[in-house]
């Protein structure tokens, strides 16, 4: 891709960005980066950081409010005078395009080209995975704040990779945790499952699958139905599965294909008919899918701000993304996710005063940090955060011009509740590296 192509790309989002806090400066090598406009005379070198979110294809729709956010966290910190109070954040964009190898290629542009010491993103499992090959290689630290295959932190588990959502793992079972409890309710005896067939959704699915199996065995699976990812017609899915007449439906779909989804479900009467409980409905979709998403269905979410609005981290992230963008929009769980993560880093080289790699990595092990959640512990045998799971039935308030969960109902589902329970069972899952 040029320079001129790349820049583009990124113009949907950075030339909002406050030019009083950044330079926006294309570079040689095809990448956007925002460089600090002050320096003190007291800083240190600089702290560069890659950020690796897809501007193009299916994750493009969940990286607009991370890609506008993270400069404001960054100018944040900087007006500290950086990490460590001394070393002012750089920050790095490249497009990963959802595509595998091109984040791989991108991630070690950034390593090799910018010499950056932190990748944060990216959106789709399958592209984290690569990323954390070259992130192993380099040694340089890791930050997945969206993808969330239990993969990450299991079978290609690394040091160098800190997983800030609840992983696929963590968040099938709490679905099953409350589809539990409907199934007891109602009566429940059959289900389908509609996933889009690549590692997160096969991963999420399975995961369900085996844990509803162990919580309520007398719920049968009578079908499996596997979507591209990309899927722009899902019409003959819902057919089939309107068809079979299941008592309700598990989907692992996100992105651009679950609304797509949602929209075509709609319009079709599945809702009528079948139930469709712990549908991923981050605040993108909420806000997004305002005028035709269903009330009433329950939906699943990663981090959604309207469950936490009594934390003072939360009310700085909605009043600095506010102030700077307005107040009809918010940032959705993974600009919130992704604001964590770089805060996490912030807080880790404060306890380490340092900036070299290796002690940012022992300093984020097992840390108990501050975030838009609540203080979590970062989990010292995988460095999955302790992060929440959220589950609610989708309604109206005065509140807000787009549906959230009802309060009154929402169920928040801890992490450690629904990981794996001891680090004895998630090492035996964890690849030997050298």
């Amino acid at each position: 891709m040029s320079n001129d192509q790349n820049h583009s790309v990124w113009d949907r989002f950075l030339p909002i960005i406050n030019r009083r806090d950044f330079i926006l400066t294309t570079l040689a090598t095809g990448v956007m980066a925002l460089l600090p406009r002050t320096v003190s005379s007291q800083s240190a070198q600089p702290y560069r950081i890659g950020v690796l979110l897809p501007t193009t294809g299916s994750g493009a729709n969940y990286s607009e409010r991370p890609i506008k956010g993270l400069p404001l966290i960054a100018a944040e910190i900087n007006k500290r005078g950086g990490l460590s109070g001394k070393h002012p954040i750089e920050l790095y964009f490249r497009d990963t395009q959802t595509k595998p190898d091109v984040g791989a290629r991108e991630a070690r542009s950034l390593i090799l080209n910018e010499k950056v010491k932190t990748i944060i993103g990216t959106w789709s499992s399958a592209v984290a995975m690569a990323v954390q090959e070259v992130t192993h290689e380099h040694k340089v630290l890791h930050l997945a704040a969206t993808s969330n295959s239990s993969k990450i932190v299991h079978e290609n588990y690394t040091p160098y990779s800190f997983l800030f959502g609840p992983d696929s793992r963590m968040q099938s079972n709490a679905t099953v945790v409350a589809i539990a409890k409907m199934i007891k309710a109602k009566g429940w005896k059959t289900y389908v499952t509609l996933g889009l067939d690549y590692e997160w959704g096969r991963d999420a699915q399975k995961v369900f699958v085996t844990s509803l199996g162990q919580t309520s065995p007398e719920t049968k699976l009578t079908k499996e139905f596997w979507a591209k990812l990309g899927e722009t017609d899902f019409t003959s899915y819902i057919s089939a599965i309107m068809g079979l007449k299941p008592d309700f439906m598990f989907g692992a779909i996100a992105g651009k294909d679950n609304e797509t989804f949602l929209q075509q479900a709609k319009a079709s009467g599945l809702f009528k008919r079948i139930v469709y409980p712990g549908v991923f409905l981050p605040v993108t979709e909420l806000m997004q899918q305002r005028k035709t998403l269903p009330r009433g269905i329950v939906g699943l979410a990663r981090c959604p701000f309207f469950a936490h609005m009594d934390n003072p981290m939360m009310q700085q992230y909605v009043k600095l993304y506010q102030d700077k963008f307005g107040k009809a929009d918010y940032p959705d769980d993974f600009a919130c996710m992704y604001f964590d993560a770089l805060n996490a880093l912030d807080q880790a080289a404060a306890k380490a005063k340092s900036i070299d790699t290796e002690t940012l990595r022992k300093a984020l092990t097992g840390a108990t940090i501050n975030t838009c959640r609540g203080r979590l512990a970062i989990r010292d045998c995988n460095n999955q955060l302790d992060a929440p799971s959220y589950v609610g039935e989708v309604v109206d308030v005065p509140q807000y011009p787009f549906p959230i969960f009802d309060p009154k109902t929402l169920l928040v589902i801890k992490g450690d509740e629904v990981w794996l329970p001891s680090c004895e069972e998630v090492r035996k899952l964890q690849k030997k590296r050298s």
